[in-house]
């Protein structure tokens, strides 16, 4: 009798466990060669302004040398300007042959060309998003090409199967598959962090590819992976979601630009004192730190000290939902919101803006630093830090300093920084822009010094000093 219970609490718990797991695909193969010809591969050309040689004599020549006639060319070099490549992937959308991908792919690009399959073409910048990282193309041809459409990403689950296809360390055609690892992840990369977390491996180059679910749906643009010491994919990548992603691409493909709803307010974190102070139940909402002069929150009576609890009728859980939430209201849209004011529930009700018509935007739109420039005697490429990096990282407004951008196999600095690291120091000495360091560095290898002393700002923003061997 034992024996048959036994039996049976098998067979009851084998079917409820079968209830709820997928079979594994037999082979994404199938999958791949549907979607391939839709994923495109991107290679963009940009200036890039070199250094002069440092003069490898610590002193001068005295007048009338021969000496000093033979190397007068060390002084006297001028910077020079070559051209530098990068890659990406993206994928087709329209038969025209509207691409959607990154925008850090093709910022600054000079050229911009895309291959697709064995044919490659020339493309133009219909609109870019750096808030979001997303940019549109469109191939200068009149071919027709196969595409892929966007599929419903609030439906994708952790758990659930994903292929990624794209253009890792300029190798084309690249299948990967792993599932969704997470939802909602926010790395503090852009102001509207809400990424889709997978194991699918990805690697630089994968950048601005497609992450599709089974049914060959896009549900987001591979975006950013953690790789620490530059080591590749570790199966930690994330994705812009589909759903986000794709309002702000038809905004671009429509305007050329985007149409963000606007409020107006600056906000920061409720933490649990603050809750504990507002008679609050738990921290929630997004506490108002100041509000814009005539801006929409201004008009409708909103006060420094408000905490905003619901925007048009959504749950404002944690402050950075609310910038999230706003910027996909439509402008011009009447809103009410909940506030929580002297420890009692308030509703405002206001008409939203638009953030790219606001003072506020126009105060702080982005410049992007064109010139990047080369240090050959680090082997290392920088550029200035703008108004993206301050804003994407969550940096001091006043921050000064060079971004890296490329770090050679052979240079000293190789596996002690990472690109995107900011160099602020040499020797203690401030590094404000790519002169500065030029010269600074410059200056220490005429001097024949031995060791580098470099102020960093690393990718989580922290500040650490690191001494390098040069010589």
């Amino acid at each position: 009798m034992n024996l048959i219970k036994k039996i049976f609490f098998i067979f009851i718990f084998s079917s409820v466990s079968s209830a709820y797991a997928k079979s594994a695909p037999d082979s994404f193969a199938d999958l791949a060669e549907q979607l391939m010809p839709s994923v495109v591969n991107i290679s963009t050309t940009q200036i890039i302004k070199t250094t002069s040689n440092p003069n490898p004599f610590p002193f001068k020549f005295p007048p009338g040398s021969p000496f000093g006639e033979m190397f007068k060319d060390f002084e006297n070099q001028q910077p020079k300007e070559r051209k530098a490549s990068a890659l990406g992937s993206g994928f087709i959308i329209k038969e025209s042959g509207i691409v959607i991908t990154n925008n850090h792919v093709i910022a600054n690009a000079e050229d911009i060309l895309v291959r697709v399959g064995d044919k490659e073409y020339k493309a133009k910048l219909v609109g870019a998003d750096p808030y979001m990282d997303v940019a549109v193309l469109q191939m200068e041809t009149k071919d027709k090409f196969k595409i892929v459409k966007f599929g419903d990403s609030d439906l994708a689950r952790v758990g659930d199967w994903a292929v990624a296809i794209g253009n890792p360390f300029g190798l084309g055609g690249t299948v990967t598959a792993g599932i969704i690892s997470a939802r909602n992840r926010d790395i503090n990369l852009t102001r509207y962090d809400d990424f889709i977390q997978t194991d699918a491996s990805i690697n630089q180059g994968n950048s601005g590819g497609p992450l599709f679910n089974l049914k060959g749906e896009v549900i987001g643009i591979n975006t950013a992976i953690i790789a620490p010491g530059q080591s590749g994919s570790i199966g930690i990548g994330f994705a812009i979601p589909a759903n986000a992603a794709s309002n702000v691409i038809d905004q671009l493909i429509e305007f050329g630009e985007t149409k963000r709803g606007w409020l107006g307010v600056r906000i920061q974190e409720v933490t649990k004192e603050i809750a504990d102070v507002e008679k609050l139940k738990k921290p929630e909402g997004a506490l108002v730190a100041s509000v814009g002069e005539k801006s929409p929150a201004d008009k409708a009576g909103i006060k420094a000290g408000d905490i905003i609890l619901e925007f048009d009728g959504k749950k404002i859980d944690t402050m950075r939902t609310l910038p999230k939430i706003v910027a996909n209201t439509e402008v011009g849209k009447s809103v009410q919101l909940k506030i929580w004011r002297d420890k009692k529930s308030i509703l405002k009700r206001l008409t939203l803006g638009r953030l790219e018509s606001s003072e506020e935007f126009k105060e702080k739109k982005i410049k992007v630093e064109n010139k990047i420039e080369e240090i050959k005697s680090l082997k290392i490429t920088v550029r200035n830090i703008n108004n993206q990096d301050i804003s994407s990282r969550d940096l001091n407004k006043d921050t000064k300093g060079v971004v890296i951008t490329n770090i050679e196999n052979q240079s000293p600095l190789k596996n002690l920084l990472a690109i995107s690291d900011i160099i602020i120091e040499v020797q203690k000495k401030p590094v404000k822009k790519t002169s500065d360091l030029i010269n600074i560095v410059d200056n220490i290898f005429k001097k024949g010094e031995k060791t580098l002393l470099l102020t960093v700002i690393d990718k989580n923003n922290r500040r650490r000093y690191l001494g390098v061997k040069i010589n």
